[in-house]
């Protein structure tokens, strides 16, 4: 298993293969650190990711469309790194992090002020798990 530990909180343990596909997942999917920074203490509407917004907000590094963006969302909530923001009347638009999702942004954010890039065998595991639906 692997220990990732953050500031805050008390290490959680996770197995080594959950954190690198979270880790793979993060840095193959067009979204910013900035994105994942916000969303440590805030949770990010869809709105503000998708199209020109998620650009000029530095969330993305292109524009996307609501179902892209909606769809790389939903698949960083099946490796474990987000999670749907819920109100009184239901779930919302809106998403945060997990804990293995902080501790992940955490790490990078203290290295840098981007993600590292994935390799090309990263980007062939990535789509591989994907075309499988493999979260974990």
């Amino acid at each position: 298993m692997t220990s990732i530990s953050s500031q805050k909180a008390q290490s959680v343990h996770y197995p080594e293969q959950t954190v690198k596909r979270a880790e793979q997942a993060l840095r193959c999917l067009p979204f910013q650190l900035t994105l994942y920074k916000v969303m440590r203490s805030t949770s990010v509407s869809l709105l503000a990711i998708a199209t020109q917004k998620g650009i000029e907000q530095g969330y993305t590094k292109r524009s996307l469309s609501e179902l892209a963006a909606e769809r790389d969302l939903m698949w960083l909530i099946q490796v474990g790194v987000l999670r749907r923001e819920v109100d009184g009347q239901g779930i919302t638009d809106s998403f945060r992090l997990t804990p293995l999702g902080r501790q992940l942004v955490e790490k990078w954010a203290s290295q840098g002020e981007s993600l590292p890039p994935p390799s090309l065998w990263d980007r062939i595991t990535h789509a591989w798990n994907r075309w499988w639906r493999l979260p974990i």
